[in-house]
């Protein structure tokens, strides 16, 4: 009786152990950085020495490349920029605000990767997981991410993603009259990206 009870408590453990190592690693594949300039900009603008570049990823092919994920099913969507500073003074990006509209005058939420994260997630109805899998994820999605938290110092050029969500957390169809804006700048900057 007892060797059948310790057969039965090898035989779980070896299933957790197996598991548990199929878990480990990043829950979707991320594709490393690539830092080269932007070569197709849906959109360029310039204020005072600021330049700015940008390109949304609208396309399910285009962010399944990238990240192994969905976004547009999400209700997300990664929209490509690149910023050049061609002053002497650094620029404090954390005071700017980054606004997307469509057409029909909805703003779109931006988010951090974190919640970027959280989003691909409950889309995908993602709930058992490694949590070291979520961290690494987490970490290799945020070095796509456009990082507005530090300066951006004189002949600086930046690039990355800011992802935003549509206004009602709905599927990414098609979104018309997309604008970028940026507040904060002496006058502010304006891209239609379609």
């Amino acid at each position: 009786m007892k060797r059948s009870k310790l057969k039965q408590f090898a035989g779980a453990t070896l299933c957790a152990a197996l598991l548990l190592s199929g878990c480990a690693g990043s829950l979707y594949k991320v594709k490393p950085v690539v830092s080269a300039p932007m070569t197709a900009a849906t959109g360029t603008a310039r204020a005072g020495n600021i330049e700015l570049r940008a390109a949304p990823l609208l396309t399910d092919a285009e962010s399944q490349e990238l990240f192994e994920a969905n976004l547009p099913l999400a209700g997300l969507l990664p929209v490509r920029i690149e910023m050049t500073n061609e002053s002497n003074a650094s620029l404090p990006l954390n005071k700017l605000r980054f606004r997307l509209h469509d057409a029909e005058g909805n703003e779109w939420k931006l988010l951090s990767p974190k919640q970027v994260v959280s989003r691909i997630l409950k889309a995908n109805d993602v709930t058992l997981y490694n949590p070291n899998s979520r961290r690494e994820f987490t970490e290799k999605l945020s070095q796509h991410a456009f990082d507005i938290k530090n300066p951006l110092n004189a002949s600086e050029r930046r690039q990355g993603l800011l992802f935003f969500q549509t206004p009602k957390r709905s599927l990414v169809e098609s979104p018309g009259g997309l604008v970028l804006t940026i507040e904060g700048l002496t006058q502010p900057l304006a891209i239609r990206l379609n």
